[in-house]
């Protein structure tokens, strides 16, 4: 069974930093978009960052770009998200997910993890 497992989020004031991480068990995805998305509440989930191959190619939502850093180590299956100069603005929870192609837009075809939350408070 493919399970995505976030963990790192949590409460922290505005300027401040989080590293969330995410680890993938039941399969490898090697060839697999491997990112970040967010939902606030009230709105539509969000893209933030995804990666492919080792960094070989990362994508950032521009609300994020030099602010936030995604990683990835294959031999682990896992990914990061090193969130540095954190607003109120990116307070969310986070969604770690697998997928086949590069998009901006949560699909149904992906993996998703259950989430976790950022709060960032001013």
């Amino acid at each position: 069974q493919v399970q995505l497992v976030e963990s790192g989020g949590g409460l922290v004031q505005a300027g401040g930093s989080l590293r969330l991480s995410c680890a993938a068990s039941g399969r490898t995805f090697l060839d697999y978009f491997m990112g970040w998305f967010r939902q606030a509440p009230g709105k539509e989930r969000e893209f933030v960052a995804t990666i492919y191959r080792s960094g070989r190619s990362t994508y950032y939502a521009d609300s994020v770009k030099g602010r936030f850093a995604i990683s990835r180590d294959d031999a682990k299956n896992t990914i990061y998200l090193q969130m540095n100069n954190l607003k109120p603005e990116d307070t969310a929870v986070y969604y770690c997910n697998a997928e086949r192609v590069l998009t901006t837009t949560p699909t149904t075809s992906a993996y998703w993890g259950q989430g976790t939350q950022v709060t960032v408070s001013s």
